[in-house]
C-alpha cells in the first residue's frame, strides 16, 4: 500500500476517501495521527485552500498528501455558505448550527437550488510544481427541514430531485458514486496512479 496523509481530520471524509482510494493500492492516514496541526484556510476560493492544506500536511510529513476543500453554494445567498461551509455558525464547528442558520437564511426564499462542490488537490511533495487538481459538483435543492440520518455536513438539508432523496437518505456506497467528492475523485484517480 502506498501511504498518502490525508490533509484533514475530518473522520466521514477520511472514510469515505479511503473506501474510493483502497482498491488502488492507497492508504491514506489523516493528518493528525502524524502530529500534522490544521492549516489556515485564508482564502476565499476552494481550490487555493485546498491547495495550502495539501502543500502543509506534505511538507510536515515528508508523504505525498491529499487534501479536499469543499462546501454548498446555495443561489439565493450568492454562493454562500460556500467555503466557509464549515464554519458558517461560527465556532466551534457544528452541522446542526450551521443548518439551523441555512434554513434561517433561506426562510423567505423561494429560490432554494444549491450544489455542493469538492475541489481535491494531490501533490507528490510540498513544492510540487504541477499539483493535481479535480473538481466535482453535486446540483440539488435546499429543504425547509431535514431528512435522513446519513451522512455528514448540510447532507440532511440537500435533496437531490432525480432520487427524491437527501443525501442523508442515501447509502453510502450510492453517496460515494454520484457525490462531488466521488466525481472529483474519479477525475483525481486516473491522473493519479501515474503519479506516485
Amino acid at each position: 500500500m502506498k501511504q498518502i496523509v490525508l490533509a484533514s481530520n475530518n473522520a466521514k471524509k477520511l472514510v469515505e476517501l479511503s473506501a474510493l482510494l483502497a482498491p488502488l493500492g492507497f492508504e491514506l492516514t489523516p493528518q493528525g495521527q502524524l502530529g500534522v496541526p490544521e492549516a489556515e484556510e485564508p482564502f476565499g476560493t476552494f481550490v487555493e485552500n485546498a491547495l495550502t492544506k495539501a502543500r502543509h500536511a506534505s511538507r510536515l510529513t515528508g508523504l505525498p498528501a491529499l487534501a479536499d476543500d469543499s462546501g454548498i453554494c446555495v443561489r439565493a445567498l450568492g454562493g454562500a455558505p460556500g467555503v466557509h461551509s464549515a464554519r458558517y455558525a461560527g465556532e466551534p464547528k457544528s452541522d446542526q448550527r450551521n443548518n439551523d442558520k441555512l434554513l434561517q437564511e433561506l426562510a423567505h426564499e423561494t429560490d432554494r437550488r444549491a450544489h455542493y462542490v469538492c475541489l481535491l488537490v494531490f501533490v507528490r511533495h510540498a513544492d510540487d510544481p504541477q499539483p493535481l487538481i479535480a473538481e466535482g459538483e453535486w446540483h440539488g435543492e435546499i429543504l425547509p427541514a431535514p431528512r435522513g440520518e446519513g451522512g455528514f455536513g448540510y447532507d440532511p438539508l440537500f435533496l437531490l430531485p432525480s432520487l427524491g432523496k437527501t443525501v442523508a437518505e442515501l447509502p453510502a456506497a450510492e453517496k460515494n458514486t454520484l457525490s462531488h467528492r466521488g466525481q472529483a475523485l474519479q477525475k483525481l484517480l486516473a491522473r493519479i496512479q501515474d503519479a506516485v
